[in-house]
């Protein structure tokens, strides 16, 4: 059986490390980066740039993330990152001319979004209308309105629902605790925002949402993810084969300490998962690196 190296389609990284993006938690180099991969198996990382001011106190720039893939084009692709008030504001601003440079350059998708406004506010309409215009998937957060960062849904994803009924053409990559939580059909509003435990009941209104929304897509990143498919070994592996066309290895590492945290164990448990007999390996590949592949190696789709 021939384990794979994998593609991250979610991290984060600053290539000046001029200051910490929190009191003593400086974002990862690029180099550390490429450190931290080669110790767990990545052979790429897909670069978020982090331009929201509700995230912390330093962005990494989409000047960056662009910088970082002219230094090492092997080891990084990039999405570009907008916000919904940016331009002039407004739920009529044009944004494709901006995309249409960030395509350019070779950008892939945006993200990750976590603009604090809802799913269905006007100007993430038209954010998400613009993307689905030229071709662009979007990686998204959720958060809770006021003290929060992510755009804002409430249990259950209707505000999400909403978004993907209006523009079905859009690639939506799920992303966060409050995505991830709702697999399972016991989700309690104080659960959402961790990471819950025990056996996945049915009725998870993700699995909903995503048997009948063939655009919305996961990225198993972080915590979050992980948690999602491995707090129920036997249904999480049923999960990656039935959705095996739609989900996307990542780690969301944003600092060098990350190396010891559980995000980084997904990567063990899909190579464990095929070499069990409890994972396809056609559902592995595509997990491990197969869907990515096909999102940076896509032909222009712009409409």
């Amino acid at each position: 059986m021939k384990l794979v190296k994998k593609i991250d389609i979610h991290v984060h990284t600053s290539a000046s490390g001029w200051m910490s993006r929190l009191p003593d938690r400086p974002y990862a180099t690029p180099e550390q980066l490429i450190g931290m991969y080669d110790r767990i198996g990545v052979e790429r990382g897909v670069i978020l740039p982090n331009i929201s001011v509700e995230t912390d106190f330093n962005t990494s720039s989409n000047y960056e993330a662009w910088l970082t893939v002219q230094k090492y084009p092997d080891r990084f692709s990039w999405f570009c990152n907008i916000d919904g008030h940016m331009g002039s504001n407004s739920p009529d601003t044009d944004f494709t001319p901006y995309m249409r440079f960030m395509k350019e350059k070779g950008a892939k998708g945006v993200g990750e979004v976590c603009t604090n406004l809802p799913f269905d506010d006007p100007l993430m309409l038209n954010l998400f209308r613009h993307c689905e215009k030229n071709g662009l998937p979007l990686t998204f957060h959720i958060g809770d309105p006021g003290h929060d960062y992510g755009i804002v849904d409430d249990i259950g994803l209707p505000r999400l629902e909403k978004a993907m009924n209006e523009c079905p053409d859009l690639i939506f990559l799920g992303h966060s605790q409050k995505f991830w939580a709702e697999i399972s059909g016991d989700l309690t509003a104080e659960q959402r925002a961790g990471y819950p435990t025990g056996k996945v009941v049915p009725g998870g209104r993700l699995l909903e949402l995503m048997r009948n929304y063939p655009n919305l897509c996961g990225d198993l990143s972080a915590g979050s993810g992980y948690n999602a498919v491995s707090r129920d070994p036997d249904f999480g592996y049923a999960f990656l084969e039935e959705f095996q066309d739609r989900l996307f290895y990542g780690t969301d590492i944003c600092d060098p300490a990350n190396i010891s945290s559980p995000m980084l164990k997904l990567a063990r448990f899909l190579d464990d998962g095929v070499t069990e007999g409890k994972l396809s390996y056609d559902a592995y590949y595509k997990i491990s690196r197969g869907n990515a592949l096909r999102i940076l190696e896509a032909e222009d789709t712009e409409k």
